[in-house]
């Protein structure tokens, strides 16, 4: 694979995990009113999911436009750029929420890419319970 997707899957990744552990410090949610539900905490949820969701998914597709990385049983016929992004916009989604329906699998590195990914869609709502404590705790001290 040549250095330039590899350069771009790089910058994918940077951008998602950094948002990520943006959220994690703090530094996102700073100013938020505090309650039992916050808004601002809940769309900061749904964009952290949507960065990583398109991020993952736009590294399947660039990963497929060199080799074949995902695998749908149910289709048999050559599928063209758009049918490879929505496929891997699709299986990033599954994989994130943790579904696994099985029809994309992952081959190759995608099963590597795969098993993170589902690690952070499992561990990133344990993070925004964690802020939400630690919320109300720093509240609760003063």
């Amino acid at each position: 694979m040549n250095l330039f997707i590899w350069s771009i899957v790089g910058v994918i990744c940077f951008v998602m995990f950094r948002s990520i552990i943006e959220f994690i410090q703090g530094e996102r949610t700073r100013g938020m009113q505090e309650s039992r539900f916050s808004k601002e905490l809940f769309y900061t949820l749904l964009v952290i999911y949507l960065i990583v969701l398109v991020g993952f998914g736009l590294i399947y597709f660039i990963l497929s436009l060199q080799q074949e990385v995902l695998f749908e049983s149910a289709q048999e016929l050559p599928r063209g750029i758009i049918e490879k992004m929505l496929d891997s916009i699709y299986f990033s989604g599954v994989t994130l929420l943790t579904i696994g329906y099985g029809d994309i699998s992952p081959l190759g590195v995608a099963r590597g890419i795969a098993l993170v990914q589902a690690l952070v869609g499992y561990v990133l709502p344990t993070a925004f319970v964690l802020r939400i404590v630690q919320n109300r705790a720093a509240r609760d001290r003063l």
